[in-house]
């Protein structure tokens, strides 16, 4: 029988997600195939995380593009990708855990195809004044990917509601992001004449008491 190579990976990644230390035994058995048929798909575990790797970042792509990051307000379009992304978060904070795909020459390049998007679209933001200037690009960028994984393991761990996944990540990453323009910005001039002390208040005079001759 034909194994299906891409519901073998969904199995794993379903599975990783949940218990990243799973053994390659328990990745086939979860798929329901032998040990065995496993290995011929995929040498060992380093493999098959690379597999996930391409799948991740496959999903992550297809969202950044359904998420049209180049229209509306910025802050809109963090919303859609936010929730665009939300089916692949859990695959991508378990990827976020396996260092050697982010280290050495051999970090496949679809990554940074997925932060160059990113950054973009918080650079938009900053260009027409909607995000604050201070905060990079790039720093804006890992502060969503850690959102995005600490909010796929706690609505794993039902610690959070699946439902109110978009909601709270948009809205606390654009807590921090948006520029408020009634407060001065960082890198606008401080007023430099020094402020006035207030009067402290006075006591009512009081009259000493007269002594009776």
């Amino acid at each position: 029988m034909a194994v299906d190579r891409a519901h073998v990976l969904r199995s794993a990644a379903a599975l990783l997600t949940r218990k990243s230390t799973a053994t390659m035994d328990e990745v086939a058995k979860g798929a329901g195939i032998s040990r065995a048929t496993l290995h011929r798909h995929f040498a060992g575990r380093d493999a098959l995380v690379r597999a996930l790797e391409a799948l991740g970042i496959e999903e992550c792509e297809a969202a950044l593009d359904a998420a049209r990051l180049d229209e509306g307000p910025a802050r809109d379009a963090v919303h859609r990708l936010v929730r665009e992304i939300e089916p692949a978060a859990a695959l991508l904070a378990f990827l976020y855990t396996e260092n050697q795909l982010f280290e050495g020459e051999e970090q496949n390049p679809g990554w940074t195809r997925i932060d160059e998007r990113i950054a973009a679209l918080f650079r938009r933001g900053q260009d027409v004044g909607e995000f604050r200037i201070d905060l990079t690009p790039a720093w804006l960028t890992e502060a969503l990917y850690g959102l995005l994984a600490s909010g796929a393991w706690a609505v794993m761990e039902g610690r959070v509601a699946a439902k109110d996944f978009t909601y709270m990540i948009a809205e606390l990453l654009l807590g921090g992001a948006l520029r408020h323009h009634a407060e001065p910005h960082p890198t606008e001039p401080l007023p430099t004449e020094p402020r006035r002390a207030e009067p402290l208040p006075t006591e009512p005079h009081r009259a000493e008491p007269r002594e009776e001759s």
